[in-house]
C-alpha cells in the first residue's frame, strides 16, 4: 500500500469517527433543532474503490456494477465505468486490470499495469 494510500486511509477513518462522535452528541443533547448537514456525495471512483478493497479480490465490472447497485444504490454506466477504471489502470493509480474487464486494488489481487495488451 503506497503511502498516500495510507494516509488517505486513515483521514477517511478519522472522518467517519469525528461524524459518528457529533452524531452520537446532537443525539444526546436532543436533536438542539439542528439538522446536520447533508453528507458530501462520494465519487463513483471512491464506491468502487471500497467495493474493490472490501472484496480483496479482483471483480468483473458487470459485478462490481452489481454490488453499487445494493451497497449505495448508485447505478453506474458500464461503459464510463470501463473508461474511466482503465485510465486509472494506464495511469497506475489505485486500480490494477488482471483480466479483461476485471479489476482489482492496485497491490491487492492486481498486478500493476495493465496486462495482455
Amino acid at each position: 500500500m503506497e503511502r498516500n494510500e495510507v494516509r488517505e486511509t486513515i483521514l477517511e477513518t478519522m472522518e467517519e469517527s469525528l461524524a459518528a462522535q457529533l452524531r452520537a452528541v446532537r443525539r444526546l443533547r436532543g436533536g438542539a433543532g439542528e439538522e446536520a448537514p447533508p453528507r458530501r456525495s462520494r465519487s463513483h471512483m471512491d464506491i468502487v474503490y471500497d467495493i474493490l478493497r472490501a472484496a480483496r479480490q479482483p471483480l468483473h465490472v458487470a459485478e462490481i456494477i452489481r454490488r453499487a447497485q445494493a451497497a449505495a444504490g448508485v447505478t453506474l454506466d458500464r461503459e464510463s465505468l470501463v473508461s474511466a477504471l482503465t485510465k486509472k489502470v494506464a495511469r497506475g493509480q489505485r486500480f490494477a486490470r488482471p483480466a479483461p474487464n476485471t479489476f482489482a486494488v492496485l497491490g491487492a489481487g492486481g498486478r500493476g499495469k495493465e496486462e495482455g495488451r
